[in-house]
């Protein structure tokens, strides 16, 4: 069971609904009434588990992140950004959003190979139907980057990898074309952006949705978070070594710790894991922040 905390009371919106990290509100008063309110906490999930620790400023990372990468690709997509002109409580963890229709599936690209994608492999040789060649070990960089859509799990549940016909038929041919070549475009960019900082962008999880209304109805829109340690995998691009658990700029220290003898935690106990060690919450956010530094170039 995940064990999101309630949502604080915002003046000027009315809450919607609470993910893993994200609050969402409607705004009710002012310019942008009827559009949406989404807030970064700094709440962090490993194994499907919303931990009673946070990670100071993580919220603001991811927020400030994101936006430096949507303008980083304001020519390939547009964003879901209307304005950051939010409440003082949530200033710089927030953001005012269009209302989309979302497309029910979690867009991911791989340019090489770990995780759930890794595992797949192991089993058939394949990733999402996409065979790959003999001899792939964790980490080994791909021929040429895939798009390896997912499911979109009700919270609390796993995503799960599906083939891109199963795309196609849940949305029909002509969007699933346009999701798979603009996840695969903002991929190529925001890869080479990063290698030219030092860093490997191994995959990215993205989220589009459909204008309903207003100006460029029909349009293909980028929302939720983009490009940020939560949903991409970055790694050192010096230490990079197939064949290995990669080092990496995200919560991975925190998912170490947790299946460490130190934790003292049982995965298969069903329970969540305990509080995590200051020093584990120290480099935790050191990891977000070199993230944030390197990629962006500005300072925290």
């Amino acid at each position: 069971m995940l064990n999101i905390p309630d949502a604080p009371a915002i003046a000027g919106a009315r809450h919607l609904h609470s993910g893993k990290v994200r609050d969402l509100y409607e705004v009710v008063d002012g310019a942008h009434a009827g559009q949406l309110l989404m807030v970064a906490s700094d709440r962090i999930s490993i194994f499907d588990f919303v931990l009673d620790t946070t990670i100071p400023d993580k919220g603001e990372i991811l927020t400030r992140m994101s936006l430096w990468w949507f303008e980083q690709l304001r020519d390939l997509v547009p964003s879901h950004i209307i304005s950051t002109d939010v409440p003082e409580d949530v200033r710089g963890r927030a953001v005012i959003c269009e209302r989309l229709d979302m497309y029910p599936a979690e867009c991911v690209a791989r340019g090489y190979l770990t995780g759930s994608g890794l595992l797949d492999y192991r089993a058939t040789g394949e990733v999402c139907g996409i065979a790959l060649p003999d001899g792939l070990q964790d980490g080994s960089r791909l021929p040429e980057p895939i798009f390896t859509p997912a499911t979109k799990a009700a919270l609390g549940d796993h995503d799960e990898n599906v083939s891109y016909a199963a795309v196609e038929a849940e949305i029909g041919t002509d969007a699933a074309a346009e999701l798979r070549e603009t996840t695969l475009a903002v991929y190529a960019r925001a890869e080479e952006i990063a290698r030219e900082r030092g860093i490997i962008l191994a995959d990215t999880k993205l989220e589009f949705g459909r204008r309903t209304s207003g100006d460029g109805i029909g349009t293909t829109v980028l929302g939720d978070e983009v490009l940020t340690p939560d949903s991409s995998r970055f790694w050192p691009a010096d230490a990079w070594e197939p064949g290995r658990s990669q080092a990496s700029y995200d919560k991975q220290i925190v998912r170490d710790w947790a299946l460490s003898p130190a934790s003292g935690w049982d995965r298969a106990s069903g329970e969540a894991p305990p509080p995590i060690p200051e020093e584990v919450v120290e480099l935790t956010r050191a990891r977000y922040l070199e993230a944030y530094a390197l990629l962006t170039g500005e300072s925290w």
